[in-house]
């Protein structure tokens, strides 16, 4: 258990937390369609800021991104007693949620990145700017990216690794994103409408949302707060681009991270409520699945559009604030239920005496997320660090490393005559060669695919009448720096109104879609998330993966660094880790 210390929403409807839930809490929304906007082809609606926000928040030498995610994390910090001068000498962390982060910096030709910067780069900039000394963390996980910044944010302060956590949600609207959800014939030319039978898709929305986590300590002993209490992240193992119909990556992270609590207990679920056909259909089944048909739901989205990789952090903080005055935001846009799970939704504020929430969240890339956060008086058991399991019972049971010109599995080295590009594939043609598939994977999925299938042929031969490892037990967990660039690139230069971005090609301009694959491929639905870093830092990698092995259900995880920056420079070291 972590306590909330702080909060900042900066967004189009304003840049505080106050400014944003008294707009959300009057109904307002600065949604607008928009229609040949930057050369996008398809009228669209979305949220983005004002020129005089813009120019409010701008910063000499800072993109708009850093820019806006600076302002956010500075106005948390002013109503705290953190400075430059003490984040500097504490145990202070940076953890960036972001999707796309400094995308539109990226070059429009293939092969210019003009002023472009990798998350990890860009993370370090902000942190640097704001007295930060550590190495942040990126968490770039598709939709549930906010959650997934979050829980990590818990496991770091509960292990003893660091004091406080300034977790900081942000993405813009950039050509380069709304090309690709209309490559997906996702969006929707109006005010979003969740889980209403005649919603028609989402909208995007531009934002960055700070919450400053800090663990609990003596001198915090019978004072009242908030507190994120627990958290559960999976994969439903069923598709990169479709939740499963069931919900049952979402059932099973509410249950978990349920656990011990009574759906009673619960003020409301904020959901993630897209608006788009099915994710809304999957969460109200699982929603009923997990016996929550009766608690109050809220879905954020008629206020902001989705909001990306701030998502996750800005739909907790507007309940957090809600709940302070006992109210229940109204979902803005619903007026008539369109799913056929049985749920409890409402456009009207609703009032409520509990001081509970469950937020869950759905993403590319099958994952799922869930986190429980109350109100409650903090005790000294709260903050008793858990033991670091990186650190004692932990064997590495397999390891592969691959790079354009070598191939090296648990210590063997293969011959090898291709280099490059073609090398993968030759490896993929003799070692494996039963997954059409790979050849419609970019060139990352299939740096890890391969990698992946080398690690698992030792695993099950090794294991013999065990039988593969699968189900919630195994968790893949990887880094990198450059993210999706190869990709990026491909899908930038497909913008424009004569032009036809591929839905296929922006799928795998979001990084985490590696973790998916081979989820599915292997029927994994533990834990998949993927970091990015500035450098390959082996003790800021260590810590995350000890941490995540303190999940009871996390058995065994496939972890390390998989980075590519061309189809012929990569890099893949992974190994297979238990407990």
């Amino acid at each position: 258990m972590i306590r909330v210390l702080s909060t900042n929403i900066t967004s189009p409807l304003g840049l505080t937390t106050e400014e944003n839930y008294q707009a959300v809490k009057s109904g307002h929304s600065v949604l607008t369609t928009y229609e040949h906007w930057k050369g996008v082809a398809d009228p669209f609606a979305a949220s983005m800021f004002s020129d005089d926000q813009l120019a409010t928040m701008a910063m000499a030498g800072y993109s708009r991104f850093e820019a806006m995610a600076i302002h956010s994390v500075k106005e948390a910090l002013s109503h705290t007693e953190l400075s430059a001068e003490t984040i500097g000498a504490t145990k202070t962390l940076l953890i960036l949620s972001t999707t796309k982060c400094n995308v539109e910096e990226l070059g429009m030709e293939e092969g210019e990145d003009g002023n472009y910067l990798h998350a990890g780069e860009t993370a370090r900039k902000i942190a640097r700017s704001l007295g930060i000394t550590t190495d942040p963390i990126v968490v770039c996980n598709a939709c549930i990216s906010g959650v997934s910044a979050q829980l990590t944010a818990q496991r770091l302060i509960e292990a003893g690794h660091y004091d406080t956590a300034i977790v900081c949600g942000a993405d813009c609207v950039t050509p380069f994103i709304v090309a690709g959800f209309q490559s997906f014939k996702a969006l929707s030319p109006y005010p979003c409408r969740p889980f209403d039978i005649e919603r028609l898709g989402l909208n995007v929305g531009e934002a960055a949302a700070t919450l400053i986590f800090q663990k609990i300590g003596q001198e915090d002993a019978e004072a009242t707060a908030w507190c994120l209490e627990k958290g559960c992240t999976n994969n439903d193992a069923y598709h990169v681009s479709a939740p499963s119909p069931v919900g049952d990556g979402t059932y099973r992270a509410i249950m978990h991270t349920m656990e011990g609590v009574e759906p009673e207990d619960l003020a409301m679920v904020g959901v993630h409520g897209t608006a788009t056909m099915f994710n809304d259909q999957m969460e109200s089944k699982a929603i009923q699945q997990a016996q929550l048909s009766e608690i109050p739901l809220s879905a954020i989205k008629g206020y902001y559009g989705h909001t990306m990789g701030a998502a996750g952090v800005l739909e907790t903080i507007i309940s957090l604030r809600a709940l302070e005055e006992r109210c229940i935001v109204p979902t803005r846009g619903y007026e008539e239920i369109g799913v056929s799970g049985k749920i409890t939704i409402s456009n009207e504020m609703l009032t409520t005496e509990k001081q509970r929430f469950l937020k869950i969240i759905s993403g590319f890339g099958g994952c799922n997320g869930a986190l429980l956060f109350a109100k409650e008086k903090l005790s000294c058991a709260a903050a008793t660090q858990k033991e670091d399991a990186c650190a004692t019972n932990i064997e590495t049971l397999h390891r592969v490393q691959l790079t354009p010109t070598s191939l090296i599995v648990d210590g063997k080295v293969y011959e090898t005559e291709e280099t490059g590009k073609a090398l993968l594939t030759n490896i993929y043609k003799r070692y494996i060669g039963n997954y059409p598939k790979f050849y419609k994977m970019d060139m990352l999925c299939r740096l890890v695919f391969v990698a992946t299938e080398l690690l698992v042929q030792q695993e099950d031969a090794e294991r013999g009448e065990a039988g593969p490892v699968e189900g919630e037990e195994r968790a893949v967990i990887l880094f990198n720096r450059t993210s999706s660039i190869v990709s990026d690139r491909k899908h930038i230069v497909t913008i424009g109104e004569d032009l036809l971005p591929s839905p296929s090609v922006f799928l795998y301009t979001l990084p985490n879609i590696v973790t998916g694959e081979i989820a599915i491929k292997h029927n994994y639905k533990g834990e998949t998330s993927l970091y990015i870093l500035e450098e390959k830092n082996e003790k800021l990698m260590k810590q995350i993966i000890g941490t995540s092995l303190l999940q009871s259900l996390t058995q065994s995880v496939i972890t390390g660094w998989v980075d590519c920056s061309d189809e012929n420079v990569f890099e893949a070291d992974l190994s297979i880790i238990k407990k």
